[in-house]
């Protein structure tokens, strides 16, 4: 366990890929302890719908690695060439960073010690209201962060990746997910870190994103 206080945790756990260390194994009781700690997380009337699914098998993480690459590559050659923000805004100076990081995981996805999909009960309709939406991620995404931080605690790192997902029933069928019933969330790598001096990221200023009373 590392030494860090509940803001250190907190502003510290970052998306972590080129400092992922590929070639240290995971032990099984570290994921499941980092699950027992997620699963505490609150659900919409205590469902506690989810469910993780954790590949550790050298062919099957080749063949989501493989999901993932097909969709990122189109995905980011559409953001080539393009400025969404300002050129002091903190998110243009960190782009290729970001773009680098993101294409390194790209490469080497498959390498990852292992990898966890999470999941929940259930299925929306295409049509499915803000309300039902809400309710239903809001039933799971916060134990996939409490996930998240209890590796970061245990000097382990992830990226919320989520570019498999238009070929999710396809992801679906190679782990045994039943489709119709079960809705994933996102495909983590899991690898113990480079180093684990990570610091808080750069964001934007709280005047630009706080609204106090009325937007």
């Amino acid at each position: 366990m590392l030494e860090l206080s509940p803001d250190d945790l907190l502003s510290t756990t970052r998306s972590v890929r080129k400092r992922l260390d590929l070639g240290r194994p995971v032990g099984r009781e570290v994921i499941e302890d980092c699950i027992r700690l997620a699963v505490q997380a609150p659900t919409g009337s205590n469902s506690q719908g989810w469910h993780w699914v954790v590949v550790t098998e050298s062919a099957t993480k080749t063949a989501l690695a493989e999901l993932y690459a097909r969709h990122f590559d189109p995905y980011i050659a559409m953001g080539e060439g393009l400025q969404l923000y300002p050129d002091d805004d903190t998110r243009t100076e960190r782009k290729e960073a970001v773009s680098s990081s993101a294409r390194y995981l790209r490469d080497h996805f498959a390498e990852v010690p292992a990898m966890v999909v999470p999941c929940i009960e259930g299925r929306l309709p295409a049509e499915t209201d803000t309300f039902t939406q809400a309710s239903f991620w809001g039933s799971l995404l916060p134990a996939v962060w409490s996930f998240m931080l209890a590796l970061r605690s245990r000097g382990l790192g992830s990226a919320w990746t989520t570019l498999h997902l238009p070929s999710e029933r396809e992801a679906a069928d190679l782990l045994g997910i039943p489709y119709d019933r079960v809705t994933q969330a996102g495909l983590f790598p899991v690898a113990y870190t480079v180093g684990t001096d990570f610091r808080p990221a750069p964001r934007r200023p709280l005047d630009d994103v706080v609204h106090w009373n009325r937007w």
